[in-house]
């Protein structure tokens, strides 16, 4: 069943705004509660799930986590998920310059949700995929790689919010989210 209120795990308010927006018809009160919480290293959907757990665990009710990632296709996939250790020491005005030897400037953004009811409970995987490539930062440099992202001619930072979030990674997991909780209400 469907919760009527969801505790998304985030202290990133420009995160937070995003799943807001794209949630905002599902009828689901989504709060926000920051939480630090340990990261394993792993697959993808590892991190996600262990995440989920752990949440899940501190809250004692139901949690949505989601970890992004970075997939550069010449890098077999890195940094992947942890793209934001990268971000951190480079910054996104020298993020591009991590594929300057490559050709292949292709790259994949992705983003995972992870739905559990509460403790003791197998969280539910959500995925969405964006295929970009990465370019020198253009457009407002506030929100993670936004700026060096590029999808079919510009950056996630060069778009309005409302066109990005319909073609987002972000956007795209959260519309199977979004699916799933209508077939559970």
């Amino acid at each position: 069943m469907a919760p009527k209120e969801l505790n998304f795990i985030t202290g990133n308010k420009n995160k937070l705004a995003e799943v807001q927006a794209i949630l905002a018809d599902t009828g689901v009160d989504l709060r926000s509660q920051a939480l630090d919480l340990l990261e394993i290293q792993g697959t993808i959907e590892e991190i996600s799930t262990d995440k989920c757990k752990r949440a899940a665990d501190l809250v004692g009710g139901p949690v949505l986590v989601e970890d992004t990632c970075l997939c550069f296709n010449a890098f077999d996939e890195l940094p992947g998920p942890y793209v934001k250790w990268f971000l951190k020491a480079l910054g996104v005005k020298q993020f591009h310059k991590l594929l300057a030897g490559f050709e292949d400037k292709s790259a994949q953004a992705v983003c995972t949700f992870a739905y559990s009811e509460g403790p003791g409970h197998d969280p539910i995987i959500f995925q969405g995929r964006t295929d970009g490539k990465i370019v020198e930062a253009r457009g407002p440099t506030d929100f993670g790689w936004d700026a060096c992202f590029e999808y079919e001619g510009q950056t996630y930072a060069e778009m309005p919010k409302v066109e990005k979030n319909k073609i987002s990674h972000r956007g795209r997991a959260l519309a199977k989210l979004t699916d799933w909780l209508a077939k559970e209400v």
